[in-house]
């Protein structure tokens, strides 16, 4: 439960709006999809401003909210893109309670967004180690504040050292003309051989500033149930458990269907649209399990949310044993935060944020074949050619698709064994082992803009020679 200054702060915050009884009334379809638009809007906000904020200041990082609307809340999908704009966010921070160390300074509590005159406003709220939350459409502030984490110091970061590009090869990530037209990159980072040969950020960005991973969050997924199988907890041809019961078709969809986006089920879109989960507050068990079969497990690619997300619930407890926080120690990823629904599931089709140096990090583990610097090994032997071979039903265009990674091996002039973790606004972290190479490369590209990350990683790798 929320400490009594958190309770305080909650009463004493009445110029909030709060929900109010409606009256009687009929209202359009086009009037239902405006409110729920700017219902999604609101939460859009309130968790990208929490978020950022609050897990750069975890990490002894700042960002302000210019920051946020100036990167993170320009250039989003719309209808949302022309709604964020508009709302009033309020920062609730309040001070830690006191301790031998001195009283602290104020921290960052919850985000509040108003959006509709009728109504509470959106409210996403800072757990913690587990980064914010977003609360459901029409929560009130003090049950809100109920799920916020007491003021905490700082994690030690591992982002001491200053960035170096002697060459410029990290800065040429940053040519828009080059390699995409309109695309914003925010950093790049380049190891071989383990060591950095170039890193370079934006002004308002830094090693110890995290952005969200957006679907690099899949291969981290990945990961995770790859620790699990290392483990002898789970087994990728099992059946992920979806379905009501014996006999329901869905249970032969494997956490391997899953893996390689190859459930069978139903999506509304290509990748399909999670926003009831990322921007309404509904849980990932509400809005993911259960949607129906229409294709055999195994026959056809359908890039999808839902299938990463039921991955990692296959893990069932195994995610409270050893969740996501763990394995990020163990790989050196102090910065990364893995954030969760409001009722605490782990939405890892997305919402992580890590740092690129974090995400360097974690593409090493992949050239190291899943074994730390230490000589430990948590990742099964042959795991690195599990999730980059393209085994299952693969996706039209010129990438190809393994378990929870993308495939570089129809770009022309990458080696074939290059393969990568990637996601929306510009997220990518390319492993090359044939070169001992890791390329990270941080975006907020806005919709419609595309870096070009074959013709980066080839022009890197060209630098390298």
């Amino acid at each position: 439960m929320i400490r009594q200054a958190f309770l305080a702060t909650a009463a004493a915050l009445t110029l909030l709006p709060a929900a109010s009884p409606a009256t009687a009334q009929s209202i359009t379809q086009q009037e239902i999809d405006t409110r729920y638009d700017r219902a999604l809007a609101a939460g859009y906000k309130a968790l990208f401003l929490c978020s950022a904020i609050a897990i750069a200041e975890r990490n002894g990082a700042t960002r302000t909210p210019e920051s946020v609307e100036r990167w993170e809340l320009s250039g989003i999908q719309q209808p949302l893109d022309g709604l964020v704009g508009t709302m009033q966010a309020v920062p609730i921070r309040v001070s830690p309670v006191a301790s031998g160390e001195g009283p602290g300074q104020p921290a960052l509590a919850a985000y509040s967004v108003e959006w509709a005159d009728d109504f509470a406003p959106r409210l996403a709220v800072n757990s913690g180690e587990s980064g914010c939350r977003l609360a459901p459409i029409g929560t009130d502030l003090q049950t809100a504040l109920e799920k916020a984490a007491p003021a905490s110091q700082p994690a030690s970061s591992s982002a001491d050292a200053p960035p170096s590009d002697p060459s410029g090869i990290a800065r040429r990530g940053f040519d828009e003309a080059r390699y995409g037209e309109g695309t914003r990159t925010t950093a790049v980072l380049v190891t071989r051989d383990g060591r950095p040969v170039g890193e370079a950020y934006e002004d308002d960005f830094g090693p110890a500033v995290p952005q969200r991973t957006w679907s690099v969050a899949k291969s981290l997924a990945a990961t995770l149930v790859g620790a699990a199988v290392q483990r002898g907890e789970t087994d990728v041809g099992a059946s992920a458990g979806l379905g009501t019961g014996k006999g329901d078709p869905r249970r032969a969809i494997t956490i391997d269907n899953l893996l390689r986006m190859a459930s069978g089920r139903y999506s509304d879109t290509p990748g399909n649209r999670t926003d009831p989960l990322y921007f309404g507050g509904a849980t990932v068990e509400e809005s993911a399990t259960a949607w129906p079969l229409l294709h055999s497990p195994g026959s056809v690619f359908r890039y999808a949310n839902n299938d990463t997300l039921m991955a990692v619930r296959a893990l069932g407890e195994g995610t409270e044993a050893h969740p996501p926080a763990e394995l990020f120690a163990r790989i050196g990823m102090d910065d990364t935060v893995a954030e969760t629904d409001w009722q605490g599931g782990y939405i890892l089709s997305s919402q992580v944020w890590a740092t690129a140096r974090d995400l360097a990090r974690f593409g090493q583990l992949y050239l190291d074949a899943g074994v730390l610097r230490g000589g430990t090994r948590i990742l099964p032997e042959g795991w690195v050619e599990y999730v980059s071979s393209p085994s299952g039903p693969q996706p039209e265009g010129k990438f190809g698709y393994g378990a929870g990674f993308w495939l570089l091996n129809n770009s022309e002039g990458v080696p074939p064994d290059t393969f990568a973790a990637m996601g929306n606004r510009g997220q990518f972290v390319v492993i090359v082992p044939s070169r001992d190479v890791v390329i990270v490369r941080r975006g907020e590209d806005p919709t419609g803009s595309r870096f070009d990350i074959a013709a980066f990683t080839r022009d890197v790798l060209a630098a390298l020679d």
